[in-house]
């Protein structure tokens, strides 16, 4: 049976759903579970609820909980990687408050932006180290990439080492999902396919039975049908002409045109929940601590399966079971109008034979421009993230479209000479140079 590590296995009911798909398998029910965290407290809530998941599906599975991270990789086969550096404080926190004092908003601060951008430069070198340790401990081992910033991340990690690894994101199954409603179309009847880059990919293709399903999608745009909270995707739908993966709260800040602090009527036309991040970290943590205190007096734990791809990616490579998930590889011939190298989020076909992504060929020409204003940021960061050259974090901020529509040079390079130094001194970031 496979061993398979968690790596920030603290994010606990994250790590429930991945635990649930996996053991729901006949033929993973036996597999050698691995838990790490560096926070006890939560590795060991964790521990307790795969034994739980694993008593409510009648598999049997050899769990073990480690606060060292050699221990969980040695001898695995995958490695899902989970973990959020600097937690909701300091860094979550430090991301957000800091950009207000100079009149930058946020939503989500986890991609893009200078709060995706400071995100990146904590996360690598953490993957890095780990990667590492896996091409010491497990070389050939299958790295399930979970981890934002994904692009930069994943990219990253493929320049700086020789781990095979995807990036994992749920945007574009769930935004399917949220589609098919809209358009009353079960989604068990759609065909689709999508590419582009992580929380910018486009459906290229969203049929029925050879029926083109975009003009039912333009009908609910017509009609004033489209929900208040995905004002945003609905008109980037208007004016590119396809449907955009990632939600309207994290892609409002990835261009220059919906948060403006002197334009308080976008912010109230197009519903866009400013702090977003900050209350789903404080809701996050609400429900580990709910969770902790219903394991605590005996209740029974509630499991279902997720729309998370690693447990399929698993069962296939392990059984052979073919199957097509969107993952992030490095873009080595697979989207022509995107720069080689890039991270690019594709269909992969997994079978015995591992990952094999799709060449998608030449998208839309004004997809490709708006996602390379975020490849420019998203290249930039990981340049500094491998050189430690601050200059670098400088330019990626000042090409970033967010933060270039709301500041200046002047401010943004203060804006991250102070982000920086705040970074610095929890201790969590390296110094730049």
């Amino acid at each position: 049976m496979p061993k398979i590590a968690f790596i920030g296995a603290g994010s606990t009911i994250f790590a429930k759903n991945l635990l649930t798909d996996i053991l729901s398998f006949p033929e993973l029910a036996t597999a050698h579970i691995s838990l790490h965290d560096i926070d006890e407290a939560r590795l060991r809530t964790s521990e307790r609820v795969a034994h739980k998941v694993a008593e409510v599906l009648g598999a049997h599975p050899i769990i073990e909980a480690t606060l060292e991270r050699a221990r969980a990789l040695e001898g695995a086969d995958y490695v899902i990687t989970m973990f959020q550096i600097g937690g909701y404080r300091p860094s979550t926190v430090i991301d957000f408050e800091i950009p207000k004092k100079y009149g930058l908003r946020q939503t989500i601060a986890d991609t893009l932006g200078v709060g995706g951008i400071m995100r990146a430069l904590r996360t690598i070198p953490v993957l890095l180290d780990m990667c590492r340790q896996m091409a010491s401990l497990c070389p050939g081992a299958v790295l399930l990439q979970y981890v934002n910033p994904m692009a930069m991340n994943c990219w990253a990690i493929q320049r700086a080492s020789n781990i095979r690894a995807v990036g994992l994101c749920h945007s574009v199954q769930g935004t399917a999902e949220q589609l098919a409603a809209d358009i009353g179309v079960p989604i068990e009847e759609i065909n689709y396919l999508c590419a582009g880059i992580n929380h910018m990919a486009f459906y290229l293709k969203f049929e029925r039975d050879g029926e083109d399903l975009y003009p039912r999608i333009r009908r609910v745009l017509e009609e004033g049908r489209q929900p208040a909270w995905n004002r945003v995707r609905y008109e980037i739908f208007k004016r590119f002409g396809y449907f955009v993966t990632e939600s309207s709260e994290h892609f409002s800040e990835y261009v220059p045109w919906f948060i403006k602090r002197d334009r308080p009527d976008l912010i109230a036309r197009y519903n866009i929940p400013l702090d977003e991040y900050m209350r789903r970290c404080e809701a996050q943590i609400a429900g580990w601590e709910a969770l902790r205190a219903r394991l605590e007096a005996g209740e029974a734990l509630e499991v279902s399966r997720s729309h998370e791809y690693a447990a399929l990616i698993i069962h296939s490579m392990e059984t052979g079971q073919p199957r097509v998930i969107y993952g992030n590889v490095p873009n080595e011939g697979l989207i022509d109008n995107l720069p080689q190298g890039c991270c690019v989020e594709v269909p992969i076909l997994v079978d015995k034979n591992g990952l094999q992504p799709t060449r998608i060929g030449k998208l839309p020409v004004q997809l490709a421009a708006l996602m390379r204003t975020n490849i420019n940021v998203q290249e930039l960061t990981v340049e500094a993230a491998l050189t430690g050259n601050r200059e670098y974090i400088y330019q990626a901020a000042y090409l970033d479209p967010h933060t270039a529509a709301e500041l200046d040079l002047e401010q943004i390079q203060a804006l991250v000479d102070e982000l920086l130094a705040a970074h610095e001194r929890t201790g969590l970031l390296p110094h730049f140079d």
